[in-house]
Formats: C-alpha cells, structure tokens, sequence
C-alpha cells in the first residue's frame, strides 16, 4: 500500500507573505502540485513530504527557517527562497550541513555551489537575450532601475556593461529600498533625461508603483508610451500583472515560460494547473519553476534510490528532464539549468504575448565567459542605433 511506501521529508522555504508575497504563493503552489503529483502516482516507490516554512520576506528568518529544517526536521533537500539576498543568506546553512538547496527564479549569475541546484535563468539566459531583442529596436540610451539588494546591483552591472559593448550611454542608475513606493524621483529623472528604454529591477510594491507612474507619464508625453520607450524586465511574469493593472500592457520581460510556450508538457501542465487552481488563475514561470524542481528532484530520487547527495548529484547532472518548459539538463560544471528564453509583452488580461524565442535550450553561462559582446554591437549597427567604435569586454 502507498501508505507503506518511505516518505522523504521535503523544505519548500518560501515567503508567501511580505514584499513579494505573490511570487513566493506561486512558487510554492507549483512545487506543491509537484509533490501531490508525485505521491499520487505509484511508479514512485516513496512519498514526498511537504515541510513548509513562510519567512515572510524578513531577511533575518531564513537562517533559522532553513537550518531548523535541515537539523531539526530532517530535510537533505531544500527548495526554496525567492532574491538573491534570501538565497545568500541561507548558503552557508546548507553547506554547513551539506544539504541541497534547489533555487528555481532568475538571478544575476557569478555564483556556483556544489550545494545549490539552479533551474531558474541566469544572465545568458534572461537579460543577454532580452538586450538583444531591445537594443538594435529601441536605442541604446538606457535607464536602470532596481531594489537595492544584489539582484538590482548586479543585474544593472551587467547592463551597464552590454550598453558600453555597444557604445550606449547610461543616462542613470538608481535604486530604492525594498519594499519602498517613492518612485516620483525616478519618473521625474526619467522625464528629463528621456532614455530610449527603461531596465526594471525593481521587485514587489516597487515595481508596480513605478509602472503606475510610468503610466501617467506616458499619457502626458506619449514619447514615454511603451512603443516607443519599453520598460524591460527579467523577473516580470503573469502572477504580478494583476497587482499592476493596465499600468504594465506594451511592456516587455523574459522569462523561460509563458502560458502560450507551445508543447504538449506545457499544454498538460496548463490543463492541470487550471484543473487545480481554478480558470481564472494566471499561470507564471515562478508556478512552473516550483513545479519543475520538486519534479526534477523527485525522479533524482526515484533513480538514485535515496536522498543522499552523493547518490542524487550525478543523477541529476547526467540525464535530461522533460518539464513544462521544455527540455531541461543540468550543467554537471556549474549546477545550472539549460533553458529555453522567451520574451513577452505585456497585453491586456493580465497575459504575455509571445513575440520572440530561442530556437532551443541555451546552455547556462553564469560567468558570462562565452558572451561575445562583438556579436551584440554588430547586430545593433546593422539596426543603424549607434556607429561602429571599440567594444568593450564583460569582464567576469
């Protein structure tokens, strides 16, 4: 009986309150709709057990959230934490007790551990493509906004660095506090310094207030309407559009899925989801990127016959994955997904519309080590943006 099955005790670490409450809800749906499809389906000789801790987005919870977790409740495995800040906050705990910890959301990259599972997009993989879309069309005068933690600083870096290959200008770098609302500055500087785009990294609150006054700003001054000046972002999906509104309709972000993705994995786990969730409830990457890393480490388990690390590292580097978003391999040098990128805008409905893909999976580069910033100029002087001059290199 399934009952008499083994159960593996599984920390889903999310905040499903506080600042990017509506994030962490989705992850952690997805990865629970992974887990009862896991237990409910007999080719699995063993049971996933959920246990779940909401830090509500206070920094100074998660150490003893993810360490109570591994020490106190047995968990090998963690899947979890949303920023970067989270995420580094809780690194030298799973270290410390040599667990895994499984991150699934966007992130700026130059990081690697033998500890961490990383199936969410890194830079290659989200703002590389994105610039490449929105360079050679929009300008290369940009403005870069974010939250003032490690995901703003250093995904802006590497903005910084893909406007100068291609001989732009960054007319201003600015950032908030989490959680903060006072965007009036940054519109007014925008308003002045009229850049051709806008990079959003800004997270939670902060970016739906800056989309509601970009909004107005565009309705007095169309030259800020989003054809012609495109707020960008790399970690926008369905699940926030509705705390927006209008506000964000024209507007373009990358994300490894959308709700279109063709395919039949993404078509089933579409009826599924809606199955479970309801019709009315948006479907984002953060929802399948929850699901895909309980899924992946469930069939580790299954193969490996256990959830020692030694035994489920080289399972999950050494086969493929068919997920929702695709085809999905673990890079066994760096612990980084293959990913398929795709860019959307924003239409009415609270929905992407597709309007580019990659013709297939990407291999990760964290580092950027393989970026050819030359290939990017050359496309933006065909375009006729900027003239030709010396490219510099993204220095790693």
């Amino acid at each position: 009986m399934r009952s008499a099955v083994p159960e593996h005790p599984i920390g889903l670490l999310y905040s499903t309150t506080g600042t990017y409450a509506a994030i962490g809800r989705d992850a952690l749906d997805g990865a629970l709709m992974a887990l009862d499809e896991v237990n409910a389906d007999p080719a699995f000789p063993f049971r996933l057990q959920a246990l779940v801790e909401n830090p509500g987005g206070v920094i100074d919870r998660y150490h003893g959230a993810c360490e109570s977790l591994i020490r106190d409740r047995g968990c090998r495995h963690v899947v979890g934490t949303i920023t970067s800040l989270s995420r580094k906050e809780v690194l030298p705990i799973i270290e410390k007790h040599d667990a895994l910890l499984w991150y699934m959301c966007p992130y700026e990259g130059f990081e690697c551990s033998d500890n961490v599972v990383y199936t969410g997009a890194c830079p290659n993989q989200h703002i590389v493509p994105l610039f490449h879309h929105v360079l050679p069309r929009y300008g290369t005068r940009g403005y870069l906004a974010g939250s003032n933690y490690i995901w703003g600083w250093e995904t802006n870096r590497i903005a910084r660095e893909l406007i100068a290959a291609c001989r732009g200008e960054v007319v201003a770098e600015r950032y908030l506090p989490l959680g903060s609302e006072d965007v009036g500055r940054l519109v007014a500087e925008i308003a002045d310094k009229r850049p051709d785009f806008v990079l959003n990294n800004l997270i939670g609150p902060s970016s739906y207030a800056f989309f509601h006054a970009m909004r107005k700003l565009a309705e007095h001054d169309p030259a800020f309407s989003p054809d012609r000046c495109p707020i960008v972002s790399c970690n926008l999906t369905e699940c926030e559009l509705a705390l927006i509104g209008d506000g964000a309709v024209g507007h373009l972000s990358s994300a490894i899925w959308f709700e279109g993705v063709p395919g039949e994995a993404s078509r089933d786990f579409v009826a599924r989801a809606r199955a479970r969730l309801g019709a009315g409830r948006p479907l984002s990457a953060f929802l399948v990127g929850g699901y895909q890393a309980v899924r992946i480490l469930a069939e580790a388990l299954r193969e490996a016959g256990t959830p020692d690390l030694g035994a489920v590292r080289p399972v999950v580097t050494g086969r493929a994955f068919d997920m929702p978003a695709g085809r999905v391999r673990i890079d066994p040098r760096t612990n980084h997904a293959e990913l398929t990128p795709h860019l959307g805008r924003i239409a009415a409905g609270g929905r992407f519309e597709i309007i580019a893909s990659a013709a297939g999976p990407v291999a990760p580069d964290p580092y950027l080590v393989h970026f050819d910033p030359e290939s990017l100029a050359a496309l933006v002087r065909r375009s006729g943006r900027r003239p030709d001059g010396p490219i510099l290199k993204v220095v790693t």
